[in-house]
């Protein structure tokens, strides 16, 4: 039985003839005969009273109309339901990043939500070196780094650029400097995250490097505590632009460049290399790439491999 015979059969029913239901069908007769006489054979039953002039049901028949009209609107909502798939109207997308890539996945998610409303979103919080394992082992199917991806598996797509930001209280001695030298901080007290990450390594080796000391006297797990924590008059911190915006418009913070301490970094979207990217999936590129391309906008869509 399939719905081919199913379709032939309740062709047959609704038009009351063979040979009605053969001209709606565009069949010849004896095809849609022949799909009944197979239909009755697989379901053991005979379905049509042929002594009957119209071809009345049997009660198998009328039990087996039921059916047949319940699976073909089922067959019409699987074709609307991909079509909406396609079409990303619905569908789920999960996505692996750490605490610091989350805040540029947010305008990407704004934007996406808004043309992709119906579609799940799953965020899973991660290490950032853990990352590239959730994508490659099918965990989450997109991800965020902070840093190229070293297995060749992963493909990778530089959507924003960061820099570190050194930052301080309003009143702290340094607060009213243009700039300042590394040397100038060997004396001060730094509020540091206590994840380490390449970002990180790269400021130790730039202290190492002018033979500096970094004194680390306060290591919190978040970059939120840290800069409410330096906001509240307690040492001064590096972090990314991107946490300490808000403050330093504020006039809660400030920001003072340290020449030797300018590091960008790219921040980027990476998939599985011979993936068959989700519809959702897609769609989240495409508006990834339109934010970048968008008049005035500072993101990027920059492919690296």
């Amino acid at each position: 039985m399939d719905l081919y015979e199913l379709e032939t059969f309740l062709a047959v029913v609704e038009e009351g003839s063979f040979s009605r239901g053969a001209q709606r069908l565009h069949r010849t007769q004896p095809a849609v005969s022949q799909a009944i006489r197979k239909l009755e054979n697989d379901l053991g039953e005979a379905l049509f009273d042929r002594s009957s002039r119209h071809g009345r049901l049997t009660d198998a028949g009328v039990l087996l109309r039921e059916y047949a009209e319940k699976l073909l609107n089922l067959r019409g909502e699987v074709r609307a339901a991909l079509t909406e798939l396609r079409s990303a109207e619905r569908g789920k997308l999960s996505i692996a990043a750490n605490e610091f890539t989350s805040l540029y996945l947010l305008p990407l998610l704004h934007e996406f939500r808004r043309a992709c409303p119906m579609v799940r979103v799953s965020v899973t919080r991660s290490l950032a070196s853990r990352v590239p394992e959730a994508v490659l082992n099918h965990s989450v199917e997109l991800g965020m780094l902070s840093f190229a991806p070293e297995d060749a598996a992963l493909r990778s797509v530089v959507v924003a650029t960061d820099e570190l930001a050194f930052v301080v209280h309003p009143r702290h001695p340094l607060a009213g400097a243009r700039k300042v030298d590394i040397h100038e901080l060997g004396a001060q007290s730094f509020v540091a995250h206590h994840v380490p990450s390449p970002h990180r390594a790269k400021v130790l080796a730039a202290f190492k490097r002018h033979k500096t000391p970094l004194n680390m006297d306060v290591e919190l797990p978040t970059l939120e505590a840290i800069r409410r924590f330096v906001a509240m008059g307690n040492g001064v911190a590096l972090v990314p632009v991107v946490c300490v915006q808000g403050e330093i418009a504020r006039g809660e913070l400030v920001r003072v460049p340290v020449p030797e301490l300018q590091f960008e970094r790219k921040i980027r979207i990476v998939y599985r290399r011979n993936a068959v990217l989700s519809h959702a999936a897609r769609a989240f590129l495409k508006v990834a790439e339109a934010l970048a391309h968008k008049p005035g906008g500072v993101s990027l869509f920059e492919r690296e491999r």
